[in-house]
């Protein structure tokens, strides 16, 4: 409705010779990338929403993609074609312009190639699980006195699934539920991990153990109770990692198949937890018995 008003008053306007004489192109041109851009969004869309139960949102987000950045260039060749700019006028002022264009929309143009890399090149697509980091947006991590001489470390990324590829933005839906829309050109740049469904990653996992507890005996259980963990792959590795005067920590590898560490580390803790408890409680019955 706005668009079709907006030809109606344009056109009574310029018969009306209300608007000077060689500006009548002008208005036209605007109103042509009025309703070529509009054109353009809704052909997308429903392109989009067409070939996602056919050929996965994925390869429907690219092709909407393509459609979309291939109406907007034709859009505005076919604006310069009414405004009857030719070949001389454009190249004669091009330098000019394109530099004072290209430094006021450094920050769009780059989003918009970023988006072709992305799409072209595929690090990830619509769908997957990803992780990235970058120097754009550095994380400060909350962090308490490590206690002992601890190794562990965080990656400083977002993890989230990816919803969308547009022109300017990757939108990503992170693990606590909250959309990111991260600009393209930063995209491009990223470190990025991909994780997939058969993912089998590792889970380090720290536990303080109390001295009266043989560590031999401690880490021969803890073996066999978590390779028969569904997440765990294989016999995890298990050492002693630090030591005080009550107690020594140990640190246990785990291969998990698994896409999120919290969970397998839930179970992994769940496992030790029982396990210690249950030596211990062997260990005061031999006492109450009588044996060594």
């Amino acid at each position: 409705m706005v668009v079709a008003a907006a030809i109606i008053v344009g056109y009574v306007l310029i018969e009306l010779k209300l608007i000077p004489t060689g500006f009548e192109n002008y208005v036209y041109g605007i109103l042509w990338l009025i309703v070529s851009i509009s054109v353009t969004q809704l052909i997308a869309m429903a392109i989009k929403s067409r070939l996602s139960s056919t050929v996965g949102s994925a390869n429907a987000s690219s092709v909407a993609f393509i459609v979309r950045l291939s109406g907007y260039v034709i859009a505005f060749v076919v604006f310069l074609a009414i405004i009857r700019v030719g070949v001389t006028e454009a190249l004669a002022a091009g330098g000019f312009t394109g530099l004072v264009v290209g430094l006021a929309s450094q920050f769009v143009l780059s989003n918009i190639f970023g988006g072709i890399v992305i799409i072209l090149t595929r690090p990830f697509r619509v769908g997957d699980r990803i992780t990235f980091s970058t120097w754009q947006y550095g994380l400060i991590v909350p962090s308490y006195p490590p206690k002992f001489f601890s190794t562990d470390y965080l990656v400083p990324g977002y993890t989230g699934v990816v919803e969308e590829i547009n022109l300017m933005y990757t939108v990503i839906l992170s693990d606590d539920n909250v959309p990111i829309k991260v600009p393209n050109s930063v995209m491009a740049q990223a470190a990025i991990f991909v994780h997939s469904g058969n993912e089998v990653r590792r889970v380090r996992t720290r536990y303080e153990v109390p001295k009266d507890l043989d560590p031999e005996v401690v880490i021969k259980r803890l073996e066999k109770e978590l390779s028969a963990l569904p997440i765990v792959a294989d016999v995890p590795t298990i050492r002693v990692i630090e030591s005080s005067q009550s107690t020594y920590v140990l640190a246990i590898d785990a291969r998990c198949k698994t896409m999120f560490e919290d969970e397998a580390r839930h179970s992994i803790l769940i496992t030790v937890m029982k396990t210690i408890k249950a030596i211990q409680e062997e260990q005061k019955g031999a006492k109450l018995s009588g044996q060594p």
